[in-house]
């Protein structure tokens, strides 16, 4: 388990080490879409904000996995 466990952290960790930006991009893609449903009928998701929480703890995380690889 523990091995499966650190083969995936090894395979996560290249992978976005050479695609620094790609995390913050999901971020801001997140945000834009929660702005965007704010604006139509789309239940629950436009009204908890739960995509703006989301991307902005994703866009955080990229920023610091960018800086640290």
């Amino acid at each position: 388990m523990l091995n499966r466990l650190n083969k995936l952290l090894d395979s996560a960790s290249e992978f976005f080490a050479e695609r620094k930006g790609l995390l913050p991009l999901v971020g801001l893609l997140f945000v834009i879409v929660n702005a965007i449903l704010q604006f139509l009928p789309s239940g629950w998701l436009g009204e908890s904000d739960l995509l703006l929480h989301l991307g902005i703890v994703l866009a955080i995380l990229g920023f610091l996995l960018g800086w640290a690889l």
